[in-house]
């Protein structure tokens, strides 16, 4: 695992927050929504706060996209490579362009609102173990003890939006079907959001009291796929002992994949791992049956 980035004094001066990066996962869509309705409900001194619906169109369609991930097309290269002309290259760089100066400020946030159909609870992704982050992730898990906290190394994350921000993470939350509103994720979502928002304006009013914690992380490995034929059709489903079990230890021997024809197939890895995103819908396209993750403590010191 990656060293601890070194702590340096900074101010947040604008949080976006952004939902709808995949127009059907509607926990996000909507509370952008809300929040744009009622600003009061998320006005903070000491900073800005904005709000961003990623792709609208593909959210007026209900759709993850219209041509091609949204969410994928973020890394610098494809960024400026002109050539690359699908609905969503462009949308990225417009959206990019627009939040060119902020983003280059480096003391902005980004908070990427998710949902999944994989049972992964309150889940917040960080893609780099910045020691501010790590506090906030102790903070969180502290006042919310379903908070579970999934690292992605950046040659993982290459293409998110939040790569582009140096405070920049994502708030995964399910299980909840594509184009379906659950209120009880949708409340506990809005909840950890108000919850970061009060945090950050206390750390900007230097009223942050930090200690040193141990810090349970999930840490990505790779990716498994389905069983699949000559022709690419999948040849098996999750196994019923474990399906939902994200976070959940899975050990050598273990059943993971059931064939149709009632065929039990195990985990052949040599040591125990930690699924998660299990049988999540959006990535059937993608060949992935289930993320891996290895369960570390790690220590975060005070700043």
């Amino acid at each position: 695992m990656p060293e601890i980035e070194q702590i340096t004094d900074f101010i947040i001066g604008i949080v976006m927050i952004i939902g709808g990066m995949h127009g059907n996962e509607l926990t996000g869509v909507h509370l952008i929504k809300l929040f744009e309705q009622f600003p009061h409900l998320i006005q903070r001194s000491g900073f800005q706060i904005q709000t961003l619906l990623a792709n609208p169109e593909a959210i007026a369609q209900c759709r993850r996209y219209i041509e091609t991930d949204l969410n994928r097309r973020f890394n610098n290269q494809d960024l400026h490579n002109l050539t690359l002309s699908s609905f969503e290259d462009k949308l990225a760089r417009q959206i990019y362009n627009n939040l060119k100066s902020q983003i280059q400020s480096q003391i902005n946030m980004f908070v990427d609102l998710h949902s999944t159909t994989a049972n992964m609870g309150l889940t917040l992704i960080l893609i780099k173990l910045d020691p501010w982050l790590l506090q906030l992730a102790v903070y969180l898990s502290s006042i919310n003890p379903e908070v579970r906290v999934l690292y992605i190394p950046s040659h993982a994350a290459d293409g998110f939006l939040i790569s582009q921000c140096e405070l920049g993470f994502a708030l995964e939350v399910g299980p909840v079907p594509q184009g379906v509103l659950n209120a009880v994720l949708f409340q506990k979502t809005k909840s950890i959001i108000y919850a970061i928002f009060d945090y950050v304006q206390a750390f900007n009013q230097g009223s942050i009291q930090s200690q040193t914690n141990t810090l349970t992380l999930y840490e990505y490995v790779r990716t498994i796929d389905y069983p699949r034929n000559e022709h690419g059709e999948i040849q098996a489903m999750i196994h019923p002992q474990l399906q939902s079990r994200d976070f959940e230890p899975l050990n050598p021997g273990e059943p993971i994949f059931l064939t149709f024809d009632e065929e039990t197939i195990t985990y052949k890895g040599t040591s125990t791992v930690f699924p998660i995103f299990i049988n999540e819908a959006a990535y059937y396209e993608q060949g992935t049956a289930m993320c891996l993750t290895n369960k570390r403590q790690i220590i975060v010191e005070a700043s």
